[in-house]
C-alpha cells in the first residue's frame, strides 16, 4: 500500500516508530536497524508492507519503497512540504476513523508543490480542509470579542476571523479572503499576505 509519512520517532539504536497516513488509516509501525535500509523522512511517499507480530501490539513496516517527487531535490520546497505533511499528524492521531480525504488533499498538494509558491498550495489545501471539517468561518463577526468586522480581517488558529486590535495580528485583505474561501483560489491575496495564513496554519491544523 501507499502513504505519506508523517511522523518519526527514533528509539533504540537506529529503530524508528513511523506514523504513515494512507486511504483510510493512520499506521503507526516500528521500522527496525533503520540505518541497515534506505533513509525514510517525514513528507515521504512510499510503498510498503504491514507486518503483524504476536509480541507486539504495534506492527512492523517492511518492504518499503521510496515514491519520489519531481521536485525532492530541491531543499527549500522540501522543507516547507515537510513542515506542512508533518502537521497531518498532530490533526489526525486521535481520529478513530479516517477519510480518504486527507490522503488525496496530500497528493492533489504534493502535484501543484512546484508548479507556484508552495505556501499558496498549502494555504488553499487547508481551506479546502477546513470546509470538509465545517471548520470554515465566513462570518465577519470578531472570535475575540464577538462584534462585526467593519474593516479588514485578522485571522488566528483555525483562520478565525478577529479584529487586529484583538488579535495584534497583520490584516488580510477581506476581498482577497472572500475568493480564497469560495473559489479556493489565493489568486487576489499579495506573498506578504500568504506568507501570514502560512505562519498561521502552522499553528496548527
Amino acid at each position: 500500500m501507499q502513504g505519506y509519512i508523517v511522523n518519526i520517532n527514533p528509539v533504540k539504536e537506529e529503530d524508528l516508530i513511523v506514523t504513515i497516513l494512507t486511504n483510510h488509516n493512520l499506521y503507526t509501525l516500528y521500522r527496525f536497524y533503520g540505518a541497515r535500509h534506505g533513509s525514510i523522512n517525514i513528507g515521504f511517499k512510499i510503498d510498503f508492507e504491514v507486518e503483524s507480530s504476536s509480541k507486539s501490539t504495534i506492527g512492523r513496516l517492511r518492504d518499503v519503497i521510496h515514491i519520489g517527487f519531481s521536485w525532492i531535490h530541491n531543499h527549500q520546497l522540501l522543507k516547507l512540504w515537510q513542515e506542512f505533511s508533518h502537521l497531518f499528524f498532530y490533526h489526525l492521531k486521535e481520529a478513530e476513523e479516517l477519510h480518504s480525504f486527507y490522503f488525496k488533499l496530500l497528493e492533489e498538494a504534493s502535484f501543484e508543490w512546484d508548479k507556484q509558491n508552495p505556501k499558496r498550495v498549502a494555504v488553499e489545501s487547508y481551506v479546502k480542509l477546513l470546509k470538509h471539517e465545517g471548520r470554515l468561518h465566513t462570518e465577519q463577526t470578531c472570535f475575540l470579542c464577538s462584534k462585526k468586522i467593519e474593516q479588514n480581517i485578522a485571522l488566528i488558529r483555525a483562520f478565525l476571523p478577529t479584529h487586529t486590535q484583538c488579535s495584534k495580528r497583520p490584516t488580510i485583505n477581506k476581498t482577497a479572503l472572500g475568493e480564497l474561501y469560495e473559489n479556493n483560489s489565493s489568486l487576489f491575496l499579495n506573498d506578504q499576505e500568504i506568507d501570514i495564513l502560512y505562519t498561521t496554519l502552522l499553528e496548527g491544523l
